[in-house]
Order: C-alpha cells, then structure tokens, then sequence
C-alpha cells in the first residue's frame, strides 16, 4: 500500500510539511510496510490549465503541457491514497497548489474517474481565516473525482516549526494518520 501527500507549500520544510509528517509517522506506527511519499511542489513548474481539452480528446492519462504535472499525476494513479497539504494563503490554497488541482482533476475525470475510490484526505496550515475554504477547494476534488474522503488535519503557526506548538493541530495530524491506516486495512484486508 502507498501513501502519497502533495504539499503546496513554497516551504518544502513549514508548517504544512510538518504536519504531512505527523500523518506520516501515524501511518507507519501501525504498519511500517506502508510506503509514504511527500511531492513537494516547491520548485516544480506546473502551469495553469489551458483549457485545450486535449486531456478529454486523447484519454492517456495525460496533460499536453512539457511541466512536472504529468510525473506526479502518474504517482497519484498508483496510489491508494492521497493527502492534499495546503498552506492557506490568503484566504486559500496556494496558487500553485489551485492550478495543481485543476489540472489532475480534469485528467482524472475525462481518463476513467483514475482517482474514483482511492482514500482522501487533506492537511492545512494556517494563521487564521481562510482553513473552511482550502478545504472545499480540496474537497471539491474529491467529491468530483469520487474519492473516499477519511478527514482533515488543521495546525495554525505562521513561521517554519511554529505548527508544532499546536497541540490540537498535532492531535488532528495523528488521528487523521490513524484513520488513514484504519480504512487502508478495511479496504485491502
């Protein structure tokens, strides 16, 4: 079984890092044999949508565009699940992060439903407003690309380490790991 998470953070080490690692540990606590992988999309180049509809038209799992997209969309496919991390940047995911989702969510749904009944699930980092909202962006992938949603973590800190004074945040980030494993076991037991 893999675990894959997708930060959108321009912080490969912050707070929304931070916290895809607490899943992570959680994860391996119960079953260290369960392969987790972070995608950093720091440094990635991942251009918007053009709305060209080639996705549609050619149905290969693939985007036209010559970026990083399609390399991290293949690991996605073969997945069993999939953790979104989103720092919240004024008032929502990261910009990056929105064409991101644009993007894998048209290839997926035009290339067979490819992400229909894998585990979702979503890490946010924030300061204050803007968590209900990186939420539904996120969600809203999900529910379009029929996913099994099993929760969300959400930690508040502003600078790098400042989410690891976040109890709660902390606890969400372990439970939210722990159910992760949870349903990965009643899905292939």
């Amino acid at each position: 079984m893999k675990v894959i998470a997708i930060s959108g953070s321009p912080r490969p080490r912050g707070n929304t890092s931070q916290l895809i690692e607490i899943v992570f540990n959680a994860i391996k606590e119960k079953d260290n044999t369960i392969e987790t992988e972070m995608i950093q999309l720091a440094g990635k180049i991942i251009n918007t949508c053009l709305s060209c509809y080639k996705c549609v038209k050619n149905k290969d799992n693939k985007c036209i565009q010559k970026d990083d997209l399609n390399a991290i969309y293949a690991k996605m496919v073969k997945a069993d699940a999939i953790i979104f991390g989103a720092p919240v940047y004024f008032g929502d995911v990261t910009g990056k992060m929105r064409c991101f989702i644009e993007r894998v969510g048209m290839i997926a749904m035009f290339n067979n439903k490819a992400f229909k009944r894998k585990i979702g699930a979503i890490v946010i980092a924030k300061r204050r407003q803007g968590g209900i909202q990186s939420l539904n962006t996120v969600n809203f992938l999900f529910y379009i690309s029929e996913m099994i949603i099993v929760g969300y973590a959400i930690g508040i800190g502003t600078t790098p380490g400042e989410v690891q004074n976040d109890s709660e945040g902390i606890n969400d980030a372990k439970t939210l790991g722990k159910n992760i494993f949870w349903l990965l076991n009643k899905i292939h037991n």
